[in-house]
């Protein structure tokens, strides 16, 4: 199994300016991405920037980056056009890691890996995990995933699916067995898939649900997903991740 890990970074953010470049335990966070996807077995990591001060601050840090062009209206659209500047196409394998997950496990990395690598029906891999309780079950932005009988996506949704009806309509408290998934956003990819993506018609379900991978669904192809035992580290989205991460790496 040989695959490339890319993470897309984008410096401007809604809610938190400059956050590839936001520091955690005296590194930028971009830094601390790259460098727990270097602990998977990654061929190579790269960062894919869209703005020189990124690729500066992972040169300053020994992280390999590509400068990739502002205007992309999507993170998959900026790790197309990376793949083209790599030379990755083909039946080439790549894992895309967000920019704002500086506690990834490199198991998981490995696993979304091998498993696209052993499943030839597919053209990505993704990674969920159970959900137990209600409250996070209802929440929009938490997004779940209901898998076929091989371990193939069937949907993504905001709403909470599959919807228990009876336990539902009996006040249940808890989710049911077997528990709902909630979908982890780490995504593997044949690079030949990748770099057509973009150029791909944009689903009606996607636009409703503002969610891209819908749009691989809606053209037929399919998502091989990986079980986890248990939820990934917590992601920055807002100040607040940003200080509960910080936390976590200053009592590490």
């Amino acid at each position: 199994m040989s695959f490339t890990v890319l993470v897309p970074a984008r410096l401007a953010s809604t809610r938190l300016p400059d956050k590839p470049l936001a520091d955690i335990a005296g590194l930028p966070m971009i830094v601390r991405v790259a460098q727990r996807a270097a602990l998977s077995s990654a061929r190579a990591v790269v960062v894919a920037a869209d703005h020189a001060d990124i690729v500066a601050a992972c040169a300053a840090h020994g992280v390999r980056a590509v400068l990739t062009r502002r205007d992309h209206a999507t993170g998959s659209d900026r790790l197309a056009e990376a793949c083209a500047l790599l030379g990755l196409d083909g039946d080439d394998t790549v894992i895309n890691v967000q920019g704002d997950e500086p506690l990834i496990e490199p198991s998981l990395i490995d696993a979304c890996a091998a498993l696209l690598d052993a499943r030839g029906d597919c053209v990505m891999s993704t990674a969920a995990h159970a959900i137990d309780s209600l409250r996070e079950l209802d929440n929009p932005n938490v997004v779940k995933v209901v898998l076929d009988a091989a371990g193939r996506a069937l949907y993504f949704s905001r709403a909470p699916i599959p919807w228990w009806r009876d336990g539902r309509a009996s006040g249940a408290a808890a989710p049911p067995s077997p528990a709902p998934l909630r979908h982890i956003g780490l995504y593997g990819y044949r690079a030949s898939f990748l770099r057509r993506f973009p150029a791909l018609e944009p689903a009606p379900l996607e636009r409703i649900e503002s969610l891209e991978q819908l749009r691989v669904l809606w053209h037929g192809e399919r998502i091989a997903v990986h079980v986890a035992a248990h939820a990934p580290g917590p992601g920055v989205d807002t100040p607040e991740d940003l200080e509960r991460v910080r936390a976590i790496f200053a009592a590490a």
